[in-house]
């Protein structure tokens, strides 16, 4: 029974750490922001945040989906904007198998 349990750990971590490999090889190098694209995520950041402190109970349907909307919009340009340092999820359960082992 340990065998099994060991094989299949082997071929799943082996499975999420080939994925890994893949996209890590796509990394950029980062660079430091312009003036006018801090000034664009400040203004982002802003506008996020006076939408998070909006009664939102008295919207209609149509506005609610078009702030839903505006807000993906505004994170996938914050995304580009701001690269930061991500893990991704087979790093994280690589991690977590080493921990129990260790442990």
């Amino acid at each position: 029974m340990k065998k099994i349990i060991y094989a299949l750990m082997l071929v799943f971590v082996l499975g999420v750490s080939a994925n890994t490999v893949s996209a890590s090889e796509n990394n950029k190098p980062k660079t430091e922001l312009t003036a006018e694209q801090k000034a664009q995520l400040d203004k982002i950041v802003n506008r996020v945040e006076e939408i998070r402190k909006m009664d939102k109970s008295n919207l209609t349907r149509a506005e609610k989906k078009a702030l839903r909307k505006e807000l993906r919009e505004m994170k996938e340009q914050a995304r580009v904007l701001d690269r930061g340092v991500y893990l991704s999820v087979g790093a994280i359960i690589i991690i977590i198998l080493l921990l129990i082992i260790i442990l």
